[in-house]
């Protein structure tokens, strides 16, 4: 039995892996999104071991996690998978963007995992694999776009974190990897380069992520890996 928690789960990657993930009656998943309504919705769409999926509304730049680590206690117990999906992007020029703007774009995509893992450490069991799902746009020496300076920037933080966490948590016995995603058919793809269509859906990338969250761990740490077939 895998204890498994998603964050960014009501939409997109992180909702296509819920439900890949429910197929497999072995897994216990907890869904974590700010969006209430959405995670109903995902429940909903789940058609098999919907009895083993839990979901808990709350917004990643919180400052309260205790309530949340006892309630993820209360229903897990412990955990073997966390996939920090949860993202949120800008699209501006450098010059236009407020302070406000970045500290949205930080604190959902580089401050929220962080202290989400941190609060975590006492639940997460040895052998617990730590998936951090970052950005092309923040993997170092890829093609940049104009316009998405903070949210690159972001991504390239969650990716040195994970280098960071790799090391310093394997006397835990615990591994953590980043996975930096190419162009997948989601809003925040549509945001990012409006009318761009791209080669793969949320449900083909979150069938390596599924797959990948299980069992990568078995082969590698701190590794950064390029999941791409075009950027954009």
């Amino acid at each position: 039995m895998k204890n498994i928690i998603i964050t960014g789960a009501s939409s997109g990657i992180g909702k296509a892996t819920a439900i890949k993930l429910s197929e497999d009656s072995n897994n216990r998943i907890l869904l974590i999104s700010r969006d209430k309504t959405k995670l109903k919705s995902v429940l909903e769409e789940i058609k098999v071991n919907q009895n083993q999926v839990n979901v808990i509304p709350f917004d990643l730049i919180s400052n309260d996690y205790s309530s949340l680590i006892s309630n993820i206690k209360e229903i897990l117990g412990s955990v073997d998978v966390l996939i920090n999906n949860a993202g949120a992007i800008v699209n501006k020029p450098f010059s236009d963007i407020s302070i406000q703007d970045f500290d949205r774009i930080v604190n959902t995509n580089f401050k929220g995992p962080f202290f989400l893992i941190q609060w975590l450490l006492p639940l997460l069991n040895k052998g617990a694999h730590i998936v951090n799902i970052s950005s092309m746009g923040g993997f170092q020496g890829s093609l940049k776009f104009p316009g998405l300076s903070v949210y690159s920037s972001s991504k390239g933080a969650l990716a040195t974190l994970t280098e960071c966490l790799a090391l310093e948590l394997n006397p835990l016995g615990i591994s953590v990897n980043c996975l930096a995603l190419g162009s997948v058919q989601t809003s925040m793809l549509e945001e990012a380069f409006p009318g761009y269509k791209a080669q793969l859906t949320s449900e083909s990338m979150a069938e390596f992520i599924a797959d990948f969250a299980l069992n990568g761990y078995r082969w590698m740490n701190g590794k950064i890996l390029p999941v791409s077939v075009s950027t954009p």
